[in-house]
């Protein structure tokens, strides 16, 4: 075949992939698929028929689940943020660009603008304001990336296509079909990430009808919407076990440079007894269950504790270094000195000129946390 007509031949068929819809009717399962979600949540067939009839297939989003399937060039783009780390320790990766000065600045924009949802969700369900947009910075970098990816046709994708976490996907494609049916959401409008995860704090379908809440009481709830985001994050953590007042994080001495004494992580849990050998760097009056978090830097191991509060933020993703991420972008974002102790009165409100050099780790005793 000649050189111009394969390209031409090339050309046409790149752009009917992308632009003609995929027929997942003609799968077995989405049938199977149909009729359950039918009969379990009275859903209209004919509707149903009609999108997954025209459902588009999702490549580069199946490429993150399935190492046989190649990312499509011209979608995939990644994201630069901040600069290279050169550091080869892995946590000094991870947290290189989420606890970069850039995210720490538009945390305490993001709290100010939001100060009066903050300090009415910190009342409602005790979690500061600090975590949550912490969470909103990791998460969306304050919603400037909220996720490009049709959801629906990402989770029908990942749902029918072969992958390691097919039966997730299934399950968040019906928690999803049916959010939209309450919600009154048309499924086609819905932008998320690759795995189907919406709104500023990237909340996955499965979430919203027991964690997702209607914040501003306007009958909806819209995870896009800051008012119900930081809701639906305070409450998120509530119902994950965070407690008013509780430490989160303090750092621990050991003897040598890396740590191999006990295992680390939210999944092992120990009692202050049981760890003598390790010493807090600074007074606490913690006495619950200890998980050991280990940081690993280029040339030494990082040592904390992590409270019940740590092993809260897990639940929101479950690691180690996420969890520490939040709980340092927090800190810094109050601009506090991560690793010291509190010098805080109870009931102060802070100001705005007092905002960069506020120390506070317990939080113990707060009436208000931010009056900007």
């Amino acid at each position: 075949m000649p050189k111009v007509i394969k390209l031409v031949f090339l050309t046409i068929l790149f752009l009917i992939t992308e632009s003609e819809a995929e027929n997942y009717l003609w799968k077995p399962d989405v049938r199977l698929f149909i009729d359950e979600i039918v009969e379990e949540h009275q859903f209209n067939r004919v509707q149903l028929n009609m999108l997954f009839g025209h459902a588009k297939y999702q490549q580069t989003a199946l490429s993150f689940y399935n190492s046989s399937i190649k990312p499509l060039p011209q979608k995939y783009e990644p994201v630069k943020t901040g600069k290279k780390c050169y550091s080869k320790g892995s946590w000094d990766i991870y947290s290189h660009n989420l606890l970069g000065i850039s995210t720490v600045y538009k945390g305490i924009a993001y709290m100010r603008k939001h100060r009066k949802t903050l300090n009415r969700a910190y009342k409602k369900y005790g979690v500061p304001p600090e975590y949550v947009t912490a969470i909103i910075g990791i998460e969306s970098f304050y919603g400037a990336n909220t996720g490009k990816y049709p959801v629906f046709d990402t989770l029908t994708t990942l749902a029918f296509e072969p992958n390691r976490r097919q039966d997730f996907f299934r399950s968040e494609l019906k928690a999803f079909l049916t959010m939209t049916q309450r919600e009154k959401v048309n499924p086609r409008n819905v932008k998320g990430s690759y795995a189907g995860a919406i709104g500023l704090g990237q909340f996955m379908p499965s979430n919203y009808q027991s964690l997702a809440v209607d914040f501003n009481h306007d009958g909806k709830i819209r995870m896009n919407d800051p008012v119900d985001a930081i809701g639906s994050i305070a409450h998120y953590f509530k119902r994950s076990g965070w407690k008013k007042g509780q430490e989160v994080a303090i750092p621990v001495s050991f003897l040598g440079h890396r740590y191999t004494g006990k295992k680390t992580g939210y999944q092992y849990k120990y009692s202050r007894a049981s760890l003598k050998e390790l010493r807090p760097k600074r007074r606490t009056s913690y006495n619950g269950d200890i998980y050991l978090i280990k940081l690993q830097r280029s040339n030494r191991d990082e040592l904390w504790y992590g409270t019940k509060n740590f092993y809260a933020i897990t639940r929101y993703n479950h690691s180690d270094y996420y969890a520490m991420a939040v709980h340092q972008l927090a800190q810094k974002i109050m601009g506090r000195n991560i690793s010291q102790p509190s010098n805080m009165k109870k009931g102060i409100i802070i100001q705005r000129s007092e905002l960069d050099t506020f120390l506070d780790s317990p939080v113990k005793g707060r009436k208000f946390i931010i009056d900007l």
